[in-house]
């Protein structure tokens, strides 16, 4: 299958989206009262996700969303991503590529991906889901990649996690330079093992990245513990490989539970923390930080975990880490919020089982993943626009 996409193959269902709806009703602070309509997008057996959280997947407009569905039997490549059109639901194969790891959203809504050639090298691929059609535009060697990639909003940089020793002892940061197609690895510690780096929409030459301190593997790259006593905690890194320490984890606040992400293109960042001591969810465990200051809190009466935030910086979906694993949004200038409704998962270790929620960039539908069926699949809540109002009311 070709890897361009025209606008009359998206209108056109190869894999028609399931059309089943599910009612729910809001548990809320603000007494939003109407049902919640959920319809779930996927109907199939292979593993799938919504890809990740904290950024919407989905074109400028609102008008396409993509999601990774796994295929053993693929050649090459063993996922390919699907593109649904929201409102008809009408799904589209796009291409074939390595899975989530290094896959990256641009701000604007341009989808990046890696493909794994003939060659065994990584094509990092590029499209702009509103047009259609998909163009290489770096290569790098094939290897292991511990983290999904991010690009900057001008699109000249790229980044990734990967191993930065053959015994797995050492990480690194590597940026890509696709304008020069040179790449070179900008920081190095052995406890950035699941780095998460992120560029600042609002300044493209930095980046957030995870310090999940004490985390280790064994030499045959087999994981022995993603973090150790210390806790996770959150670093700022420029280009030049200078860092800024975030006051957040252990000594500041509880440890980081591995979700954060800038808040638009406000210099500010979204994050979780255990719900633990200062940070119970009665106190508070959503916390927004900057860069030389201290966090302060954002939501609270939930046990905040997975997290993302809306493509304007206004607004935050979240999942309360506990039975029947609820999708919150919620206002980051008024601290307002509300259950949108439940995800009913049954958390198991697959990632695909984790609701994962983002807001689309028209703040109409929350996507998350849920097993609720037996299977992970995809769903969209439609989010009332009398309820974004309500949320966003001083």
């Amino acid at each position: 299958m070709s890897a361009a996409m025209s606008r009359r193959m998206l209108l056109r269902s190869t894999a028609a989206g399931a059309a089943v709806i599910i009612s729910g009703r809001y548990a809320s602070t603000i007494r939003a009262e109407s049902p919640a309509e959920i319809r779930q997008i996927t109907n199939d057996s292979f593993p799938k996700s919504n890809i990740y959280c904290e950024i919407p997947y989905c074109s400028r407009s609102s008008r396409y969303l993509v999601y990774v569905r796994q295929d053993p039997k693929l050649p090459i490549n063993d996922s390919e991503l699907m593109v649904v059109a929201l409102g008809t639901w009408k799904q589209d194969r796009l291409d074939a590529c390595t899975g989530i790891d290094g896959i990256a959203m641009s701000p604007q809504g341009v989808l990046f991906y890696l493909k794994r050639n003939e060659k065994r090298e990584l094509d990092l691929m590029r499209v702009d889901l509103e047009k259609g059609t998909s163009r290489k535009v770096y290569s790098r060697k094939d290897g292991p990649m511990l983290s999904m990639g991010s690009i900057t909003s001008d699109e000249k940089y790229y980044t990734v996690g990967v191993p930065a020793a053959k015994d797995w002892t050492d990480f690194g940061i590597v940026v890509a330079d696709l304008e020069k197609g040179t790449e070179s690895i900008i920081d190095r510690d052995p406890f950035i093992l699941n780095p998460h780096p992120q560029f600042d929409p609002g300044n493209s030459r930095r980046l957030l990245i995870q310090h999940n301190r004490g985390g280790k593997y064994r030499p045959d790259g087999t994981l022995v513990n993603l973090v150790g006593q210390e806790g996770a905690t959150l670093y700022v890194l420029s280009l030049d490989g200078k860092r800024t320490e975030l006051k957040v984890g252990k000594p500041y606040t509880a440890p980081c539970t591995g979700h954060e992400t800038w808040i638009g293109s406000t210099g500010e960042i979204l994050l979780s923390v255990e719900a633990l001591g200062e940070n119970v969810p009665a106190k508070g465990n959503l916390l927004a930080i900057r860069p030389g200051e201290d966090a302060r809190v954002i939501g609270k009466g939930y046990r905040t975990n997975h997290l993302g935030v809306s493509r304007c910086g206004r607004f935050y979906s979240c999942d309360d880490w506990q039975p029947p694993y609820k999708i919150i949004i919620g206002s980051i200038r008024t601290g307002r919020s509300t259950v949108i409704c439940e995800s009913q998962n049954k958390i198991v270790d697959s990632h695909n089982s984790h609701p994962h929620p983002y807001i689309t960039p028209d703040l109409k539908y929350v996507i998350f993943n849920s097993n609720r069926t037996g299977s992970p699949q995809i769903y969209a809540a439609a989010i009332p626009e009398s309820l974004i109002a309500e949320l966003d009311k001083a």
